[in-house]
């Protein structure tokens, strides 16, 4: 792919995320694809990453992608971004994110995010 591809790709897929449609999420994955957090450290797998965006898309139905930055690399795209939205309580949250995204055959065989861990966890007093 060519740098410009990678960086459709990563318009089209953070779109989509953003959009909530899920269908073309799960499309842009591998089967196997591997998918990290720095907060907990585990992999997991695309299932239980769409599980986790399902609750994410119910939960936080406004949020907003606002990239600060988007590189294509020489085998995918690296995306800065504040994650912007209301939470339940009705109060506004953002946290600062970064993801490298490794893509191979035209769809992502691995994806890091590193997240602001302090804000990550308000998320998790809403149930998963």
């Amino acid at each position: 792919m060519t740098p410009q591809q990678y960086l459709d790709f990563a318009e089209r897929f953070v779109g989509a995320i953003q959009s909530g449609d899920t269908e073309t999420v799960r499309a842009c994955y591998a089967p196997d694809a591997k998918l990290w957090h720095n907060s907990d450290g585990i992999e997991q797998t695309v299932d239980q990453n769409m599980k986790v965006l399902d609750w994410f898309i119910r939960t936080l139905p406004d949020r907003n992608y606002r990239v600060l930055r988007r590189e294509a690399l020489h085998d995918g795209f690296m995306q800065q971004h504040v994650l912007e939205a209301t939470l339940p309580d009705g109060s506004k949250w953002a946290m600062d994110a970064c993801v490298v995204v490794r893509i191979e055959n035209g769809v992502i065989t691995r994806l890091d995010e590193y997240l602001d861990s302090a804000k990550s966890a308000a998320l998790r007093s809403f149930g998963r």
